[in-house]
């Protein structure tokens, strides 16, 4: 695993995108696993103006993202399909046919985890796998529980995460309670993960994950046994990493 320590968001952001970048160039019809959350925003917006200054095209790259809320209709303005339309897609020239998000209104739930599951292995997985990382651990919705789900399933959201996501919401209780989430077996099937944490509050979450035993209780600590990981932060999230002694990289 490699570590990258950055001074701030914008330095992570930057950092991030130049390595989303090099695998477009790299391989122009790679497949990228995307995630959502404010942690990637910086990342998708210096992607877009590097794209928009004519550095590189997505003409050809396909997508998959990680998850969406149950319930929430691709319009509505916190679906995960809205965020990625507004943030990225909508400013790029990825062909919309070629980017996949979990349907949130999907009438049969168990169908629509094996549509999903099929798409990514028919597209033979993400060659980079984006993630973020909640406070408990969380990767994609895959929360803390007894067992690492493999496939993509529907989660009950946890009260940490619904208190996290809240503030996006007009109030608490318009958070939805359940989402559709890439399991952990798709995501480990990624050729290279690339983490991103920000900020104090996640500080816990990456000592735990990279430092802790490997348990479903902390689903990133799961991360522990990719052959290909990435991961990028500013110094507050890297910070029990540093005074661990973990080597980092600035």
């Amino acid at each position: 695993m490699r570590i990258y320590m950055e001074a701030d968001y914008d330095g992570m952001s930057r950092r991030a995108a130049n390595l989303i970048s090099a695998e477009v160039i790299r391989k122009p019809d790679c497949v990228l696993g995307l995630a959502t959350g404010s942690t990637p925003v910086g990342t998708y917006k210096q992607m877009v103006a590097w794209h928009q200054h004519g550095d590189f095209s997505f003409k050809e790259v396909r997508s998959v993202n990680l998850d969406e809320y149950r319930g929430l209709a691709p319009t509505h303005d916190q679906s995960y399909r809205y965020f990625m339309q507004t943030n990225f897609f909508d400013h790029i020239d990825i062909l919309p046919e070629n980017t996949n998000v979990p349907d949130g209104l999907a009438a049969d739930p168990e169908a629509e985890c094996a549509r999903y599951d099929q798409l990514i292995r028919s597209l033979g997985y993400a060659d980079l796998q984006l993630l973020g990382m909640g406070r408990n651990g969380h990767i994609g919705f895959n929360e803390p529980g007894k067992n690492f789900v493999k496939e993509t399933h529907v989660v009950d959201l946890a009260e940490s995460t619904i208190d996290a996501n809240a503030r996006f919401f007009a109030a608490r209780d318009d958070v939805p309670r359940q989402a559709f989430t890439m399991g952990i077996g798709c995501i480990m099937a990624a050729r290279r993960i690339l983490l991103l944490v920000s900020g104090a509050d996640k500080a816990d979450a990456a000592y735990n994950a990279f430092c802790g035993p490997i348990t479903p209780e902390c689903p990133g600590s799961i991360l522990q046994l990719h052959n290909d990981v990435v991961l990028v932060g500013d110094k507050a999230a890297l910070s029990k990493l540093v005074d661990a002694g973990v080597k980092v990289s600035e």
